[in-house]
Order: C-alpha cells, then structure tokens, then sequence
C-alpha cells in the first residue's frame, strides 16, 4: 500500500506544483516541464505496482449491473476527454472537461472495486481531480467560453470515445481485470 500512496503523492504533487508554487515552477522553464514528466511517468508506474501489490478487505464484488454502469459512465469519462480536445459543445458547458473525466472514471470504478486499495487509488485521483478543479478556479475566476465548433467535431469526439472504450476494455483483459458483466 505505500508504493501506492507514494504514486498518488508523486501525481497529485507534480500536477499541483504549477498551482501552488507558480513562481517555483516558472523559474524551471523547460527543466520542469521534463521534472514534471518524469515524476508523472514515475507516478503511474508506482500506482499501477502498488495497485497490483496492495491488499486490504474487500467490502462489496463486481455485479453485472454495477459493471454495467462502470462500462456506461467510462464511455462518458472517454467522450468528456476527447469532447476537451476537440472544444465540442459540451465544452461550452463545463468548465474543466478533463478533471471532469477523471471525476467520472474514478466514481465509475469505485462503483465496481469495494477494496481498499480501490479507495486509496481512485478515491486518490478524485481528491485530486476536485482539488484542481477548485485552485484553478480560484486563480483564474473568469471563464471564457470556446468558440462554436463544427458539429463534425461532435461525431469525431463520439467515435473517439467508443473506439479508446473498446482498446482500454481489451487492454484490461488482457492485464486480468475482465471489464465485461
């Protein structure tokens, strides 16, 4: 569990260093952006090992209707990302589309993990995704809507998101988690 806790302070440090010591990381340059990298790269390694490691008591198991859930609202978490990327719509309609992504990827596999080390690693990243949400907004208050966008960026956004669903779902069964109910 501490190789865990290690990867989420690892992630949630380099993420927040930009928010908390601007002037420290402005000073960087370009060496933070490589530090900020190398601490990420090593955060997701620590977290997937401490994951994979971790143990603890299991309170609830896998259900096909709460997989069921998990597979809908992943869909969603995918499209909210790459609605980001392309600036569809919805990104006229939420503010931080990314963190809001990983707001509905943790809940979805919180949904479908009761053990402790499910709280820790995704109850970690949502802590994280609320607590960017709320410093960026208090450093940069005003919000300035996206440009109107083609609708084919819509459709693009749709079929990205199907498409990574179905290589993420494939990936997890090939690493053990079978993401079907």
């Amino acid at each position: 569990m501490t190789l865990l806790i290690l990867g989420l302070v690892l992630w949630t440090g380099a993420h927040l260093f930009k928010r908390i010591a601007p002037d420290a990381r402005a000073r960087l340059g370009d060496r933070g952006k490589l530090l900020t990298t190398v601490l990420i790269l090593l955060s997701i390694v620590a977290m997937y090992y401490g994951y994979k490691w971790a143990d603890g008591p299991i309170w609830w198991g896998r259900n096909p209707a709460l997989v069921g859930i998990n597979n809908l609202l992943m869909l969603l978490a995918f499209y909210l990302y790459a609605a980001s990327g392309l600036k569809t719509a919805l990104t006229r309609r939420i503010r931080h589309p990314q963190l809001t992504a990983v707001k509905v990827w943790a809940v979805s596999h919180l949904l479908v993990n009761g053990d402790l080390p499910s709280f820790v690693l995704f109850g970690g990243l949502l802590a994280w995704a609320v607590v960017s949400v709320i410093l960026i907004n208090r450093a940069e208050p005003n919000w300035t809507r996206p440009a109107p966008q083609p609708v084919w960026k819509e459709g693009a956004a749709i079929v990205g998101a199907l498409v990574v669903t179905g290589l993420v779902m494939g990936l997890h069964n090939w690493v053990g988690y079978q993401p079907w109910g």
